[in-house]
């Protein structure tokens, strides 16, 4: 039997949707774990193909999102996280985990607060993918849509940063309407070596195309070829009878990357 890559999600008292990412990792071909953090060691980091800090509201976010989990892993980890990605590990960060990412600076400079309308926003977001050769993108299209449910997710950076990022590549996902007033309408993140991504939208909400909005999504409104029909945007399903979201291609990019990889190390290149 062909062994499924293996990815472990870190549980922080009040993180929420660890079963649901789990769920979705499983259906994409992954073993997934999802290990409460007092339980946490580096050992079992380091056996992980993926590291995963699920969305919700670590310790109650009650002295900012993220900062308290970030504390906790520098306190019990020290530097596991950065050994980890340096040896190849991938880690992601949804939502709540991309905030505590940015805290622990394993993403580019900058911080996520509270939205501009100062409101807490869920509802269905257009995605723009800006680097389609990103392990966590590369089976989703130009655009596609997802579910956000934030309060504190409007991305800021000292003046310049923001820009520089999408010019870099650091930046590859970005909202077509800037919902919550991101500086450069940045959704997502990603380290210099591409193996450490967050974003603020969930994909492990939409994993089904009867999770979509609208119960028509699913139902064959494109070509025979697997190309949006006239008039259809690219945020459609990609192909007729399509049983999934966009949320499982997500989950599946890694997958695939996992796989192609550990494909190439078997063969001899480097990993």
């Amino acid at each position: 039997m062909e062994k499924r890559p293996q990815a472990t999600l870190l549980k922080f008292p009040g993180t929420n949707c660890d079963g649901e990412t789990a769920r979705a990792l499983r259906l994409a071909g992954f073993a997934a774990d999802i290990v409460p953090f007092s339980d946490a060691t580096r050992e079992l980091i380091c056996g992980s193909d993926l590291l995963v800090l699920p969305g919700g509201f670590s310790y109650g976010d009650y002295i900012g999102a993220g900062r308290l989990a970030r504390l906790e892993i520098q306190r019990k980890l020290g530097d596991a996280l950065l050994a980890y990605r340096s040896a190849g590990g991938l880690i992601l960060g949804i939502c709540n985990g991309f905030q505590i990412l940015v805290q622990l600076g394993l993403l580019p400079e900058g911080r996520l607060i509270e939205n501009a309308s100062h409101a807490f926003l869920c509802r269905w977001v257009r995605l723009r993918t800006l680097c389609p050769d990103n392990p966590y993108l590369s089976a989703l299209p130009d655009v596609f849509e997802l579910p956000i449910a934030h309060r504190e997710g409007r991305f800021v950076a000292r003046p310049g940063l923001a820009e520089s990022y999408i010019a870099s590549g650091l930046a590859p996902l970005v909202y077509e309407d800037n919902v919550n007033g991101s500086a450069c309408a940045i959704a997502g993140l990603q380290d210099d070596s591409g193996r450490v991504f967050g974003l603020m939208p969930h994909p492990e909400r939409f994993l089904y195309s009867e999770d979509h909005y609208d119960p028509d999504w699913g139902s064959g409104r494109v070509s025979a070829s697997g190309a949006p029909s006239a008039g259809v945007s690219d945020a459609s399903p990609p192909s007729a009878q399509s049983r999934w979201g966009w949320g499982y291609y997500f989950f599946k990019s890694i997958y695939n990357h996992l796989v192609r990889r550990d494909v190439s190390v078997g063969a001899g290149d480097p990993r």
